[in-house]
């Protein structure tokens, strides 16, 4: 543990004291929380999580190290990480290093010696509130002013920004299955996946022209996750209305399944304080089955605008707050999840969702 005392300050003036870890430095963002006991170095590189300091509920952090095979994406995306006991000595012989060394090499200021379940219960029973940490400016009042600087997440659009610049294409190029993935920032394991299933994908900017994306000539669409609020991204919806005519299989994730309600006019809301972790119940309504998930959202799909909408079937709730999980689109062969069936980290269960997504290429493809 790191002799160098760290701040950390909450919106709601709370002061918490602990220790330094990985970068010197000060940094802010929507405080929030993950569940999961394992998979840190996937959560810390997901890009749905850009904009946002990171409390990981699991009482050691770090004690496996890193390894270039864990990440899912070319960089961390967190703004900053809170621990109870961040680890700079690790046990994984096929680890490249420490916690310590990674996030010091990319400039990330973490505090540890916090005792996150007490905080965990204070975002659970307050709701998400921005934070700010410093292992430079000890000074909670200074920290209370920048902290004024930091954006609210609400009309936040971050999609845009952890995009790719440039299409690029993985997979066979002979495929006849071809996908045209929207990215706002999708993780690598989703890609793989769809890889592994004979797809050849292309991913595109997320302000990627309609005309540009049907060039592609895919069978298939898909929308991914990302950060920031949905309802921000007017020129997303409007792109997905456009494919959505096009009435080729269409598949979105956690971001995408929001942008897919969007184009179809069900509104999104900031929830309370979002799910993180890979230990969320969720009911599939089709088969009856219950799954266990991966989650990472701070942002839903309106429930009562939903079960209103004649033209929309819910296909899956989440069983701890009864929160929409998943539609299908009547007439269309469209459909979306808010969890991530792709589960880098996490259980196995939905993974079903991508053969679904392959088998309705083919038969669309055939028909």
């Amino acid at each position: 543990m790191s002799q160098k005392e760290a701040l950390l300050v909450l919106e709601d003036g709370t002061v918490c004291r602990g220790q330094a870890f990985g970068a010197i430095g000060t940094t802010g963002g929507e405080l929030c929380f993950n569940t999961g006991m394992t998979g840190y170095q996937e959560v810390f590189t997901d890009p749905s999580y850009y904009g946002q300091v990171l409390i990981m509920n699991n009482v050691h952090i770090g004690n496996y190290g890193v390894n270039e095979a864990d990440i899912e994406s070319d960089s961390i995306k967190i703004k900053g990480l809170i621990g109870r006991n961040l680890e700079e000595l690790f046990s994984r012989r096929q680890a490249q290093g420490s916690l310590d060394e990674y996030l010091k090499s990319q400039n990330i200021v973490a505090i540890e010696g916090i005792d996150t379940r007490a905080l965990v219960t204070a975002v659970r029973s307050k709701g998400a509130m921005n934070c700010i940490i410093s292992s430079e400016i000890l000074d909670p009042e200074v920290l209370m002013k920048k902290l004024e600087e930091v954006p609210d997440m609400s009309g936040l659009e971050l999609a845009s920004i952890v995009s790719t610049n440039v299409p690029y294409e993985i997979g066979d190029p002979v495929s006849p299955i071809r996908v045209a993935v929207l990215d706002y920032g999708t993780k690598r394991n989703i890609l793989h996946c769809m890889v592994e299933r004979g797809a050849y994908v292309k991913v595109f900017p997320a302000k990627t022209p309609l005309e540009e994306i049907k060039a592609f000539n895919a069978n298939g669409y898909f929308l991914s996750n990302g950060p920031g609020d949905p309802a921000s991204m007017e020129y997303a919806v409007g792109t997905v209305k456009g494919l959505l005519e096009d009435e080729k299989p269409t598949f979105g994730i956690c971001l995408g399944h929001q942008l897919l309600a969007l184009a179809n006019d069900i509104p999104t809301f900031k929830m309370h304080h979002g799910h993180r972790g890979m230990n969320h119940p969720v009911k599939n309504l089709i088969t009856g089955k219950c799954e266990i998930t991966t989650q990472n959202h701070g942002f839903g799909v309106d429930p009562e605008a939903v079960r209103n909408a004649p033209h929309i079937e819910i296909t899956h709730v989440n069983l701890n707050d009864n929160s929409i999980e998943g539609i299908r689109v009547k007439g269309k062969p469209a459909f979306s999840v808010q969890y991530h069936p792709e589960s880098f980290p996490g259980p196995h269960d939905s993974r079903y969702l991508f053969d679904e997504f392959i088998d309705l290429i083919k038969k669309h493809s055939k028909a």
